[in-house]
C-alpha cells in the first residue's frame, strides 16, 4: 500500500518461520518500531503509545502492522535494550544489541555513511536475536486455539447440551450424543431440531385480520401513526367486547407464525428385561464436542455393555448423520428412534407438545430395503424426513409419530434428512457426511478471525479465549441462514421463535469483522423480500421510505406489540451491515446490491426525525429506544438513537456518492441540525425528556445504551468526550446491573476501549453477573427463561474483534486490551469497526 512520503518503513521478507527485516531511511523527526516487538516475551510491554499504525498485506494471509509513534521509543527486556532520541535531522540510531549494552546516541546520518549500514545491521541483529521467541507474524497455532477449548461433558447436565449444525439448521443433543431424553432436558438447553425454514400457523378459525391489532397515534409528528400493539383495557375503553376481540387478534398474529421442532432423533435404549432406560441408568459418560473437525463424540455404559456414539451435521444440507457402536443393538436393546411433536405456539419453550397425538399426522410415504421417507402433516404445514441407513436394518412404527430403527449387527450408520418439499440431496454415507463436515470446519477455523490468549498471564485469560472460541462456533451453526437468527438460534423458541430485527446486528456484525462475511450477505438478501411489508409500515405511519419491523419471521409480518412496534434503533442496521460487506468488497457489484435499501431505509429515518422550528434543530420522538424501561409518548431525543441516526445518514450520503449520485440536500440539513446529546450535572441523559434519569430506577436499568453511543458508533459531534466519559464513569459504578442483558457487558467494553480504558473493557466481559454466565457449551445463560441467548456471544465476537483490530482512525495497537504485561494477545484475520 502506499503509505505518507518522509516515512520510515520496515520491509520484512519470510525467511522460513522468521522475518528478515531493513529499514528504508528518509530525513524525518519520528522515529518508528515495530509493533511486532510486541508479541516476544523478551520484551516488556511498555511500549509507549503509538501515533498511527498502518496494516500491510502480509503473504501469509495475515496483516503486518508497521507503527510510527512520535515518542521516543524504549524497549526494554531481558537482554536488549534499544532506544532512539529524537531530535532535527538526528533520527537516531542503534549500536548495540547485546545484553546490557542500551544503544548509544548516534550521529547525524548525513554526517556518516556508516551510521546507515551500522543502524541496519544492528535491527537486522535483533529481530534475529528475538526469533528464538517468536514475533507477531508468528502464526497462530488454530487446531491447538480451538481444542483447547473442546466441550467436555461426563454427566447429564441439562444445561450442558451440545450441538451441531450448519448455520441454517442445528441439532442439540443430550449426554448420548442424540436426542434421547427431551423431556428431561426441556427446562435446560432443549434438544431442538430446528431449521430456519420449519414454521407453522395454528388455523385462523376466527378469521382475525391484522388491522385488528392496529391503534392510532399521535406524537406530534403532524399527522396520526398506527401502530401494532397489545391493547389495555381502561375504563375509556367501554367496549369490552370488542376489546377482548382486538386481544384475541394480537395474541394470534404473535403466536403465528411460530417455529417447529422438526423431530426428535434419539436412541431406543432398554434394560435386560425390556424396561426403560433413564439417565440415572447410564453411566461413566465421557461426551466431547470436536469442534475443529464437526463431531460430537459420545459413549456411555448400560448395564455393564459400552455404547458410542458419533454425530454431525452436514455442511450444506439439513441432515444430520451418526454411527453407533454397540452390543446392546444386536441385543435389540439399543435403536435409533424418532419422535415427532405438536407445536405449541408458547412463548418461550421447546416447542414439544408430546401429548396431542391427534392433532397431526405422521405416515410412510416411501420405504425401500435401506431408507424410509416420512410425510409430517400439521395442520396446513407439510414437511417430509428421510432417514437412510447402511446394513441391514429395518424400521417399524412403535407408536404414532414414534418410529424405531432397528438392526442385528453391533454398528448402525444412519442419516435424516428434513427438508419443505420431497425434494432431498442425493444420499450420503455416514462417512461422506462427516468427511464433509470435517473438510468445513477446517475451513471455517483455518480461513476466519483468531484471536490467541494463551501468552496471557492475567488468570481470567484463557475462560475469556473459551468464550470467544465457542462463540465463534455456536453463531456459526445458529446464526448465519438466510433469514435473521432469533435470540436462541435454533435450539429452542423465544418469542415464539421469531427473530428480532434489533438484534441483528448483535447476532451477526462480528462474521464481517471475523473474515467471514459471507456468512452475513445471506440475511441481508431476506430484507429485499421483506420490502413491501416495511414500506407499507412506514406508509400506514404516513413516513417515507420503508420502515424495518422489529418481531417477525421470514414473511416480514410485524408481530404486535406494546413495546416493539415503537423501537427504532433497528432502521440503521441495514445500513451498517451493507457497509461492512462493502468495506471489505468495495465494487460496483456490493453498491449495486445494497444501495436501494440503503437509500430507503434513510429515507425513512429522514422522514421520522422532526423539525424543530424554534429550536433549530431536529428532534427524535414518539419512540422508544433501545433502553425499553421508557415509553413512547413521553421519550424525546434518546442519546444512542440520535448518534445513530447521524452516522447512518452519514453512511447514506457516502452511499449516494459512491452511485454518482448527488447528495440529499435533506439529510444533509439533519445531520448538521440533528440535536446534541442532551445532559445534566455533567451527566448524559437516559433521554432529553428524563431529567430524572439518576434519580430513578427504572432509567438506570436495563440497557446503558448511552454508553453505545460511543462503542458500538464512534466518536460524534453531538456529544462531549468528557461527558460521556464522567457517564462511564457513572454507569460502571452505580447501575442496575442485576437487572442488564448479555450484550450489554460488550456494549460496555466497547465503549471503554474507545474512551482509552481497556482495563475496565476486559473487566466489562468478564464481569461476575448472572446474564455475563457462559455455560459449559458456551452459551450465554441469562435466566430460568432464556437459558441461551446469542446476541451475548454475538456481541462478545463483535467487541474482542474491536479491541483487537481496533476502529477507523485508531493509532493503538490491540487497543482494548491493556499494555500492562498481562494481556499478550495475538490476533489474526480481524477487522477495525467503523
Amino acid at each position: 500500500m502506499l503509505l505518507p512520503k518522509k516515512y520510515p518503513v520496515f520491509l520484512c521478507f519470510p525467511i522460513q518461520k522468521f522475518y528478515f527485516c531493513t529499514r528504508i531511511f528518509t530525513n524525518i523527526k519520528t522515529p518508528m518500531k515495530i509493533n511486532a516487538l510486541r508479541s516476544c516475551p523478551k520484551i516488556n510491554d511498555t511500549l509507549p503509545a503509538v501515533a498511527r499504525t498502518y496494516s500491510v498485506p502480509s503473504g501469509t494471509g495475515r496483516e503486518r502492522e508497521v507503527a510510527f509513534s512520535t515518542d521516543i521509543l524504549s524497549l526494554t527486556g531481558q537482554g536488549s535494550h534499544v532506544s532512539r532520541p529524537v531530535s532535527g535531522r538526528n533520527v537516531g540510531r542503534i549500536d548495540r544489541c547485546t545484553p546490557g549494552h542500551p544503544s548509544r546516541q548516534g550521529r547525524n546520518v548525513k554526517e556518516n555513511g556508516m551510521v546507515i549500514f551500522r543502524q541496519r545491521l544492528s535491527i537486522i541483529l535483533l529481530l534475529f536475536s528475538l526469533a528464538s521467541c517468536g514475533t507477531r507474524e508468528e502464526k497462530i497455532d488454530r487446531e491447538a486455539l480451538v481444542t483447547r477449548h473442546n466441550p467436555s461433558v461426563t454427566r447429564f447436565d441439562t444445561l450442558a447440551s451440545l450441538s451441531v449444525g450448519n448455520g441454517g439448521f442445528a441439532v442439540t443433543v443430550d449426554a448420548t450424543g442424540l436426542q434421547t431424553f427431551p423431556e428431561r432436558y426441556a427446562a435446560g438447553v432443549p434438544l431442538g431440531t430446528q431449521s430456519h425454514w420449519g414454521w407453522h400457523s395454528f388455523p385462523n378459525e376466527r378469521e382475525y385480520r391484522f388491522e385488528e391489532t392496529l391503534e392510532s397515534y399521535d406524537f406530534g409528528h403532524g399527522h396520526p401513526e398506527l401502530y401494532a400493539v397489545q391493547p389495555r383495557m381502561s375504563p375509556e375503553n367501554a367496549d369490552r367486547a370488542r376489546f377482548m376481540r382486538q386481544l384475541e387478534a394480537v395474541n394470534y398474529f404473535r403466536a403465528n407464525p411460530h417455529r417447529l421442532h422438526l423431530g426428535a432423533v434419539g436412541l431406543e435404549l432398554l434394560h435386560a428385561d425390556g424396561g426403560e432406560v433413564a439417565p440415572e441408568d447410564l453411566s461413566d459418560v465421557d461426551q466431547t464436542l470436536d469442534m475443529w473437525n464437526g463431531q460430537i463424540r459420545s459413549a456411555f455404559t448400560l448395564d455393564g455393555e459400552r455404547t458410542e456414539v458419533v454425530t454431525a451435521c452436514d455442511p450444506s444440507a439439513d441432515r444430520l448423520a451418526a454411527r453407533i457402536v454397540s452390543p446392546l443393538l444386536r441385543k435389540q436393546r439399543a435403536g435409533v428412534k424418532l419422535r415427532f411433536p405438536y407445536p405449541t405456539g408458547q412463548h418461550t419453550d421447546d416447542a414439544c407438545d408430546w401429548n396431542s397425538p391427534d392433532r397431526h399426522r405422521t405416515t410412510v410415504a416411501a420405504q425401500g430395503e435401506r431408507f424410509a421417507l416420512l410425510v409430517r402433516t400439521i395442520d396446513t404445514t407439510t414437511y417430509f424426513v428421510k432417514i437412510t441407513w447402511e446394513g441391514q436394518a429395518a424400521l417399524r412404527e412403535k407408536a404414532p409419530h414414534c418410529f424405531v430403527l432397528e438392526t442385528s449387527s453391533d454398528a448402525l450408520s444412519f442419516t435424516v434428512d428434513f427438508a419443505p418439499a420431497n425434494d432431498f440431496p442425493e444420499a450420503e454415507t455416514f462417512a461422506a457426511v462427516a468427511a464433509r463436515a470435517q473438510t468445513h470446519w477446517r475451513r471455517f477455523w483455518e480461513e476466519g478471525g483468531a484471536v490467541d490468549f494463551s501468552r496471557c498471564t492475567d488468570n481470567r485469560a484463557r475462560e475469556l479465549e473459551r468464550r470467544v472460541v465457542l462463540s465463534q462456533y455456536l453463531t456459526a451453526i445458529q446464526s448465519a441462514a438466510p433469514e435473521p437468527p432469533q435470540e436462541t438460534g435454533l435450539t429452542y423458541n423465544s418469542w415464539f421463535g421469531k427473530f428480532h430485527l434489533e438484534m441483528h446486528w448483535w447476532h451477526q456484525v462480528h462474521f464481517a469483522l471475523w473474515n467471514r462475511a459471507e456468512m452475513l450477505k445471506p440475511s441481508l438478501e431476506w430484507y429485499g423480500t421483506v420490502e413491501p411489508v416495511a414500506r407499507e409500515i412506514a406508509a400506514r405511519q404516513q413516513f417515507e421510505g420503508i420502515r424495518w419491523m422489529k418481531m417477525t419471521d421470514p414473511s416480514g409480518l410485524e408481530a404486535p406489540s406494546s413495546v416493539g412496534s415503537f423501537l427504532i434503533w433497528q432502521q440503521p442496521h441495514y445500513i451498517y451491515l451493507a457497509e461492512l460487506i462493502y468495506r471489505r468488497e468495495p465494487t460496483r457489484e456490493t453498491l449495486d446490491r445494497y444501495l436501494h435499501l440503503v437509500l430507503e431505509s434513510a429515507a425513512f429515518m429522514a422522514s421520522f426525525a422532526t423539525l424543530d422550528e424554534a429550536g433549530n434543530r431536529y428532534v427524535l420522538k414518539g419512540c422508544i429506544p433501545a433502553q425499553e424501561t421508557l415509553r413512547a409518548d413521553e421519550t424525546v431525543n434518546p442519546p444512542f438513537e440520535l448518534s445513530y441516526w447521524r452516522f447512518a445518514l452519514s453512511l447514506a450520503q457516502q452511499w449516494r456518492e459512491r452511485a454518482g449520485m448527488d447528495r440529499d440536500a435533506k439529510w444533509d440539513d439533519i445531520v448538521r441540525r440533528l440535536s446534541p446529546l442532551a445532559e445534566k450535572d455533567g451527566l448524559y441523559l437516559a433521554a432529553e425528556s428524563a431529567p430524572q434519569t439518576y434519580q430513578e430506577r427504572r432509567f438506570t436499568s436495563d440497557h446503558m445504551i448511552v454508553l453505545g453511543a460511543v462503542g458500538i458508533l464512534p466518536q460524534s459531534p453531538l456529544l462531549n468526550p468528557d461527558v460521556m466519559r464522567r457517564t462511564f464513569d457513572w454507569v460502571w459504578d452505580n447501575w442496575n446491573w442485576d437487572h442488564t442483558w448479555g450484550w450489554d457487558y460488550p456494549t460496555t467494553a466497547m465503549c471503554a476501549a474507545r474512551l482509552g480504558e481497556p482495563e475496565k473493557a476486559v473487566d466489562a466481559l468478564l464481569m461476575d453477573k448472572r446474564t455475563n454466565t457462559y455455560l459449559p457449551n458456551g452459551h450465554n445463560y441469562q435466566d430460568e427463561r432464556l437459558r441461551i441467548y446469542l446476541p451475548g456471544n454475538g456481541g462478545l465476537l463483535t467487541a474482542v474483534a474491536m479491541m483487537c483490530a481496533g476502529w477507523d482512525g485508531n493509532s493503538l495497537p490491540t487497543p482494548g486490551f491493556p499494555a500492562n504485561g498481562a494481556w499478550h494477545v495475538r490476533w489474526e484475520n480481524l477487522s477495525p469497526m467503523p
